[in-house]
């Protein structure tokens, strides 16, 4: 499972899940930081990427437009990047049937 993270969250996160989330990136490192909703959207989904955000509009774009590309919402509020890391090493086997579910295309995580 290869995760994008967005703006929102540290590019660091990349670095410190590399162990559960290998292939993972970050919106800044593909040149996507300054690109619109859109535009991150397509780029996961042309790269089987799931999105990671804080940000409620891709849960909106999720129940709407359903997957690809799949959306994981982090539900911590203003927090650590490794309390983000620590939360999603907790749920990474509910990170991994969500992927594999077909018919799943949002999971919030808190």
């Amino acid at each position: 499972m290869k995760l994008l993270f967005d703006q929102n969250l540290s590019h660091r996160l990349v670095v410190l899940l590399s162990i559960e989330f290998p292939g993972s990136q970050h919106v800044r490192d593909v040149g996507l930081a300054t690109e619109s909703d859109p535009a991150v959207w397509a780029y996961a989904a042309a790269y089987n990427l799931v999105i990671v955000s804080k940000d409620a509009d891709f849960q909106h774009r999720a129940l709407l437009q359903g997957q690809p590309p799949k959306v994981v919402w982090v539900r911590l509020g203003n927090c650590s990047t490794a309390a983000v890391a620590d939360l999603l090493r907790l749920r990474q086997s509910d990170l991994l049937a969500f992927d594999a579910d077909p018919n799943a295309s949002f999971l919030a995580l808190s």
